[in-house]
């Protein structure tokens, strides 16, 4: 799938960004990326709300083989192919798709601290600034102490 193909396929839902990902692209609309388009097809954004729908089309999850194991990726689903004829109905799948990210996105947002814990005691001053002139003393009688004495000249 190149870039215009896959501007073409999207024309129905809107606008997108394509940005080189892996070996094809991955599609975002308004700053979220909701498709990826591999060399393995085209996959969708999904959650609980649309798997099901990716289910009864009979498609699967995003897979990929590492050198051990086979890995799964649950939030991406691959496109049915009928879709590739129908921009109409994947115009719908696409926006369905954005919506789960959407939803996804949200709830990765950093939770706000609690406002009932209580700010920490201030350090005191005066005990930071005694020690700090200790080690300067410190650190100053050793580059003395390690100096070699000057010779005398014979003269």
């Amino acid at each position: 799938m190149d870039r215009e193909f896959l501007t073409d396929l999207f024309a129905d839902f809107g606008p997108v960004t394509l940005r080189r990902m892996f070996s094809g692209y991955g599609i975002s609309a308004d700053g979220t990326n909701f498709a990826l388009a591999l060399r393995a097809g085209l996959y969708f954004r999904a959650d609980d709300q649309t798997i099901p729908q990716f289910e009864a089309e009979g498609c699967g999850p995003f897979q990929y083989q590492t050198r051990s194991k086979t890995v799964t990726v649950n939030s991406y689903w691959q496109l049915p192919a009928r879709l590739f004829d129908d921009s109409e109905e994947l115009a719908v799948w696409a926006r369905s798709a954005l919506g789960a990210a959407q939803r996804a996105a949200l709830r990765k947002r950093p939770r706000k601290r609690a406002a009932a814990r209580k700010p920490k005691a201030p350090a005191k001053k005066t005990a930071g600034k005694k020690a700090a002139t200790k080690r300067a003393a410190k650190k100053a009688a050793k580059t003395t102490s390690r100096r070699a004495p000057k010779k005398k000249s014979s003269s």
